[in-house]
């Protein structure tokens, strides 16, 4: 670093000069001058290529052959999982709400199952009609909050919630995921996470039920307890949840290490503890349940229990050797259907296990044997399953998928790739098409117009305010200090039609890990995170010649410092830091001035919490960044591998007050970045490329010969 006395320090007086004035304390604007507008475009690990749809299989008494086929139950164009056979007087009580004669146009069964084919992950509903509905009637409201109803088919879908519940406050819609429908007597039951918990690193799912005949919503959890994957007896009086009760999530991403408590359906009283360490539980009868754990002997197995007997011993039902869960229990017969991976197979398969022959038999590896299959439900003739429908022709995946925004000038989507950034003026994002492909790719704001700008291993993007450069980190992602990854500037980078040779681009760093690029607003200076010491820090480099042209730490410690961000006006680097705790895997999000003064935190998520991939919004009065604030919202084995189950979208004012969460799923969500143009989910191409089904299961569960294989540390 001896260039800097010579070349920096001249622009270093005039950074030193132009933030010194700035107070850290009394440096944020109110609340009332924000600017709450644009778009947030944000990752989900594997989410853009699941294309889940539910299939399911006749039981057949239980034989199965490679000549079946599964039958498709949802839309195939949505994302579409966890389904569940729906029993009971609520059946009669939905048709008198639809105003279907249920006497003329007898119901052969109905479906529940989530969906998020409207930006959020919503209950839906398959009416399976054993007759042709000709006509519906009603007229008004009704007829209007039926709009979802296909007139003339056999199956009718409905969105549950816009169709039944019982509507809040003006211009406050329930913006919350809803998983694992069941139905209780005349009301649904569910999860949801529509209520806010008090406490950092609180997961807000909890069972809610809504009445079919009022609409009416309560919540069955108790305040501040969050509750996962919920069932209901076959006589609709009891909930039986997999729960983290007063102990709290304590930062679990594969076992949840959850406990099973039994309640009233009705109002969630009589609440009582069952089973210690249990998950997914399914009821064979009111007083017999099925779950799974993660045995002493590190396999997944399913267990059953006798919830009403004191002295019933749990008893292993799967053996080891084969990771067994997410059970389904049959009531007609003597077996579960349970979701499997076996040693050296590449792919999870629904396999049926025998409860007196004490034998597996398979079903899904029979029929579809390259595909990852989940969740199984079953009915007294039918099983089910989701799985990705994969990418025949005319199925492909938007670059851009619009999710519903709870601010109204603000909109909100997830991009099939990662690390998005918008250009100074907002009509163009830069992102990476897949962190484990290669490339940097450039589109328009609805999704058009995409072409590649560099190739090679690369992550993090950000555009240079004064010319059409993006800046990126040319390099594997997720390595140690000393490995090889350069600063990339990439020249001409806005402009459209021109040929790959005039797309060039310069290496700005000289050694070391380099990564996560943030240029100043007036162009002169980039800001990123270097291990040339040993550590991940700060450094400050001049934009156009590199490190060649002077270069300053920052930031200096035995600690990570990193994901750094230069607020618009220029007046804030906002970064995340382990500091507090190095290498423990807990990150708070930080401030410091360009010249290295007023440095404090700003938000974190409580002690080994993570609060990550902080960006400014273009007024530099907000930020957006992803963060383990609301815990896990689903029980990690039931979904895709996810590094960390736990990510959200969540922004804040620049103080760290006024937190809002923006996403809601069971996925991990990073990366955001915050563009200054609102685009509506109408002006979306819907341009994108087919359905891969790529997507990894949990690599924990990956096994050979028996021994598990480790998850990539991120």
């Amino acid at each position: 670093m001896d260039s800097f006395a010579t070349r920096f320090l001249p622009i270093l007086i005039f950074v030193l000069l132009r933030v010194a004035p700035f107070n850290s304390f009394y440096a944020f604007a109110s609340a009332d001058s924000r600017n709450l507008q644009g778009t947030v475009a944000f990752a989900s690990v594997g989410r853009a290529h699941y294309a889940f749809d539910i299939y399911t299989l006749p039981l057949q008494s239980l034989q199965f052959s490679t000549n079946l086929e599964d039958t498709l139950a949802t839309d195939g164009e949505s994302v579409n999982h966890n389904g569940q056979y729906l029993q009971g007087p609520g059946i009669q009580t939905l048709m008198h709400r639809l105003n279907i004669n249920a006497t003329s146009t007898p119901v052969e069964s109905v479906m529940a199952f989530v969906s998020e084919r409207d930006g959020l992950p919503e209950v839906y509903l398959n009416i399976y009609l054993k007759d042709t509905l000709l006509i519906l009637a009603g007229k008004g409201e009704e007829s209007n909050r039926r709009e979802a109803l296909e007139d003339g088919k056999r199956c009718l879908t409905i969105n549950f919630g816009s169709t039944f519940e019982e509507k809040g406050k003006k211009g406050e819609p329930d913006l919350s995921m809803k998983d694992r429908p069941s139905m209780a007597g005349n009301s649904m039951v569910y999860v949801s996470t529509r209520r806010v918990a008090k406490s950092s690193r609180k997961s807000w799912a909890a069972v809610y039920s809504t009445s079919i005949e009022t609409g009416q919503t309560r919540r069955l959890t108790p305040n501040e307890i969050a509750d996962f994957s919920p069932a209901v007896s076959p006589s609709g009086e009891w909930v039986i949840v997999a729960s983290e009760g007063e102990r709290g999530w304590q930062g679990e991403i594969r076992d949840l290490e959850t406990d099973l408590y039994v309640f009233r359906a009705s109002d969630g009283s009589d609440r009582r503890l069952v089973v210690r360490h249990g998950g997914w539980p399914s009821w064979a009868d009111d007083n017999t349940v099925f779950f799974h754990r993660q045995a002493e002997d590190g396999w997944w197995s399913v267990y059953r229990v006798s919830i009403n007997s004191s002295s019933a011993p749990e008893e292993r039902i799967t053996p080891p050797g084969i990771d067994a869960f997410t059970p389904a229990a049959s009531r007609t017969g003597p077996w579960i259907a349970v979701a499997t991976r076996r040693p050296g197979n590449d792919y999870r398969h629904i396999e049926i296990f025998d409860l007196v022959e004490k034998k597996f038999i398979q079903v899904t590896r029979l029929v579809s044997p390259n595909s990852h299959h989940y969740n199984p439900f079953v009915s007294s003739d039918r099983i089910g399953y989701h799985r990705c429908r994969g990418g025949h022709e005319g199925n492909s995946v938007p670059v851009l998928e619009h999710i519903r925004s709870p601010l109204l000038g603000l909109s909100l989507f997830r991009i099939d790739g990662a690390f998005p950034s918008f250009s100074p003026d907002g009509s163009l994002i830069a992102y990476i098409p897949n962190i484990e492909n290669t490339g940097v790719y450039v589109m328009r704001l609805d999704g058009s117009g995409r072409r590649k700008i560099f190739s090679g291993a690369a992550f993090g993007t950000a555009w240079d305010w004064k010319r059409g450069v993006v800046y990126t980190s040319a390099g594997p992602g997720f390595e140690t200090e000393r490995t090889t990854v350069d600063i990339v500037a990439i020249y001409n980078a806005d402009k459209e039609g021109i040929s790959e040779s005039e797309i060039s681009y310069k290496i700005l760093t000289k050694e070391d890990n380099n990564a996560f690029p943030s240029p100043s607003p007036d162009g002169k200076f980039v800001v990123f995170r270097s291990g040339r010491t040993g550590h991940k820090n700060l450094y400050i480099m001049d934009a156009e010649e590199g490190e060649k042209g002077g270069l300053w730490q920052l930031t200096e410690g035995p600690w990570t410092d990193t994901m750094c961000n230069w607020s618009p006006d220029g007046e804030w680097i906002a970064f995340a830091s382990d500091r507090e705790s190095p290498g423990s895997g807990g990150f708070a999000m930080y401030f410091i001035h360009p010249n290295g003064t007023g440095l404090h935190r700003v938000l974190n998520s409580s002690t080994a919490g993570r609060v990550n991939h902080p960006w400014f919004s273009p007024d530099s009065k907000s930020l957006v960044f992803t963060s383990d604030y609301a815990g896990v919202s689903a029980e990690p084995i039931s979904v895709p591998h996810q590094f960390q189950p736990y990510g959200e979208i969540f922004m804040a004012k620049v103080d760290g007050s006024e937190l809002r969460r923006l996403t809601h799923n069971g996925y991990e969500d990073g990366t955001p970045s915050w563009g200054r143009i609102f685009i509506a989910a109408s002006d979306l191409t819907g341009e994108g490329g087919s359905v891969k089904c790529d997507f990894d299961d949990d690599h924990w569960l990956q096994r050979m010969n028996g021994e598990s294989v480790e998850s990539v540390i991120c």
